[in-house]
């Protein structure tokens, strides 16, 4: 019998390669616990159709993680924080803070996505990492003002 994996199955292979299996296996076990589905001619082409659609959605999220990464990259935004007696800042810079003067802009970003090197608890240019996802990161250079 031939079966489609479905997910990855230890000692037989991976997900979508068509493996010849014994007729027991292949319907008591690989079928019945949702591993595999029979290999008829339907099942592969549909099995392919979903995985050209899996492709050309991942390559559109791409494309448009990379026109965000140019926009984050072309854009400096300036956070305003009070300032203390001495001329540092009441508190700090956190990512949080960030996300929302990026959202100021009209660039949402989750804050658990900006990376800080450090804490900034001073005025001046500073440069935040951002994962975008599928590896794509962009670096933002922003300003810390005084009120």
């Amino acid at each position: 019998m031939k079966v489609l994996l479905i997910k990855d199955v230890k000692s037989l292979g991976k997900a979508g390669e068509i493996k010849e299996v014994k007729d027991g296996y292949g319907k008591n076990f690989l079928v019945a616990k949702g591993f595999a589905k029979v290999a008829t001619p339907e099942v592969v082409a549909e099995w392919q159709a979903q995985q050209q659609r899996k492709a050309a959605e991942e390559a559109a999220e791409i494309a448009r993680l990379e026109e965000m990464k140019k926009r984050l990259e072309s854009v400096h935004p300036v956070i305003k924080k009070k300032l203390g007696a001495n001329g540092s800042l009441f508190g700090a810079i956190t990512n949080h803070d960030l996300a929302d003067a990026l959202a100021e802009i009209g660039l949402e970003v989750d804050k658990k996505h900006i990376h800080l090197d450090h804490a900034i608890k001073a005025t001046g240019e500073y440069e935040a990492d951002i994962k975008l996802g599928h590896g794509i990161h962009a670096s933002l250079k922003f300003e810390v003002a005084g009120e």
